[in-house]
């Protein structure tokens, strides 16, 4: 039915403005403003996350956004100098070492961090 319909993903945050700033400033992304309030996100080859205010926001409990990274050391390093802290893990399947990088056989090494809303987003080495 939706196989040749366009799309697009979203989720909330509960401050735009820090939104902006973090998606623009903090992680180097082109950050619109778009209707009714709205942010988008452009992201390589042309697709677009859109990021909406909601008074009651909840920080999402699962990622909501990946970044596929070449280095994930590098990656991790950079997010920590723009002054980030990855996530540590310790629970079956996801098991993060001292950089905050799970290299574990449940798939590709990754890295969590969170959004100025509390939502957690991730770099993968693919």
């Amino acid at each position: 039915m939706f196989k040749d319909a366009s799309w697009f993903s979203s989720f909330s945050v509960d401050d735009l403005v820090a939104a902006k700033r973090f998606y623009g400033e903090t992680l180097g992304l082109e950050v619109a403003d778009g209707p009714m309030g709205i942010l988008e996100l452009k992201l390589a080859g042309g697709q677009h996350v859109v990021v909406y205010p909601k008074p009651n926001h909840q920080p999402a409990t699962f990622t909501v956004l990946n970044f596929v990274v070449r280095d994930i050391d590098k990656a991790v390093d950079d997010l920590n100098a723009a002054g980030l802290r990855m996530e540590q893990y310790d629970m079956p399947g996801i098991k993060t070492d001292e950089k905050g990088i799970a290299r574990g056989e449940y798939g590709p090494p990754a890295a969590w961090f969170k959004d100025p809303a509390g939502n957690i987003l991730a770099v993968a080495q693919v």
